[in-house]
């Protein structure tokens, strides 16, 4: 089976490993001229986790990630209000957690790759046409071709979603909430593995310092009357320092696609022979986290059971959809309810969040959270 992937992020990448695994012939294309870098530093954990065991690659996303010590928030002196350790939830999770920029994880997955995969980067898809029997394939730059499948897994504003599927505005769920976020060199104060975190009503600020004394600044806020509810909409996956070391800012607005139907076969991610995977399928935005971890799960559920069809793509695609799809629901209306979380909406809810942020320090409450938010629903066969 000749298996197009548009995209070479994580969800690309890791769905290119596990079909060359089952014995597919794989080629990625991605309009980046190389591997993207920067990006925002994830939390790593839950399905993801253990996708990346099993690949064999946990040791090397561990080593370039972080352990985060501590959660802060400080008032507007700096003075501390609330804190938690980290450790009181990564106890809970069995300590398989860990924070990593996200080009960290991209570079380890590309990495295990080897020659085994045709890449071209530079170059997008420009046209689908799909028939009975394979599709056909134009690309802006490389002469056109044909494969048996192909697959978007290139991220929130994804290419192929738009040619197969429509235009993006049917998907969105806008969330209310915008982001920007830079990276600083030579940043004062570090506090070395602590994210400090400073809050007003509406609106978050925050940091958390890398190596090579870099410093990371996400910054949240509703939007406000007046806004533009349009933003412009720059790439959403990076936050590269230029070649002066100085801030060059990424304004994303946080969008949820939403599933509709959840019945086997209803295409809620698939159309025919094209399939969409990771953000292209199911952003769940940064309220909701873990987007990279649910990348690689359903990059692996979409090629086991692709493996597990026997090539049939029908049938495959409809077992995916009602294998993950109910669990990213799940995850979406997470991501509604933590909306308050980072801006809160009034000042008894921001003292409530510092009073819960206390408690979170003792450890069966911490337990009793992680259990609820941070388990994950979703029991990856073992293809």
């Amino acid at each position: 089976m000749r298996v197009l992937i548009s995209g070479a992020g994580i969800a690309g990448p890791t769905l290119a490993w596990w079909l060359n695994r089952f014995g597919m012939s794989v080629t990625i294309v991605e309009q980046s001229p190389a591997l993207r870098t920067g990006g925002y530093v994830v939390d790593f954990w839950g399905s993801g986790f253990e996708v990346a065991e099993r690949m064999g690659l946990l040791p090397a996303i561990v080593e370039g990630g972080y352990h985060v010590r501590e959660l802060r928030a400080v008032g507007p002196t700096g003075r501390t209000i609330a804190a938690m350790p980290a450790s009181a939830v990564g106890a809970a999770m069995g300590n398989r957690f860990v924070s990593v920029p996200r080009s960290e994880i991209s570079a380890a997955v590309f990495a295990a790759l080897g020659d085994r995969v045709e890449t071209i980067f530079g170059d997008a898809i420009d046209a689908i046409e799909q028939t009975g029997a394979d599709v056909a394939v134009r690309f802006a730059h490389h002469p056109p071709r044909r494969f048996d499948l192909v697959i978007g897994a290139d991220g929130l504003h994804s290419r192929t979603r738009a040619l197969v599927f429509g235009p993006e505005d049917r998907f969105e769920r806008y969330l209310g909430i915008k982001v920007a976020a830079f990276e600083a060199r030579g940043y004062r104060p570090r506090d070395e593995l602590v994210y400090v975190m400073y809050s007003e009503v509406g609106q978050q600020a925050a940091r958390f310092a890398l190596r090579d004394d870099r410093t990371m600044n996400p910054r949240r806020r509703p939007r406000a009357a007046g806004d533009r509810p349009e933003p412009v909409r720059p790439e959403p996956v990076g936050m590269p320092a230029d070649s002066r070391g100085a801030r060059r800012r990424r304004g994303v607005v946080l969008r949820s696609r939403e599933p509709g139907g959840m019945a086997a076969g209803s295409g809620l991610w698939t159309k025919g022979r094209v399939a969409l995977v990771g953000d292209a399928a199911f952003a769940v935005s940064l309220l909701g986290g873990q987007g990279t971890a649910l990348a690689m799960a359903a990059a692996c559920v979409l090629a086991g059971e692709l493996h597990r069809a026997g090539g049939d793509h029908g049938e495959a695609f409809a077992r995916y959809e009602r294998l993950f799809g109910p669990f990213i629901a799940q995850k979406q209306q997470a991501a509604r309810r933590f909306a308050g979380v980072f801006a809160p909406k009034s000042r008894l809810s921001l003292f409530l969040r510092y009073r819960a942020f206390n408690l979170l320090s003792i450890p069966w409450i911490a337990r009793a959270f992680a259990g609820r938010e941070f388990s994950d629903t979703i029991a990856i066969p073992a293809y």
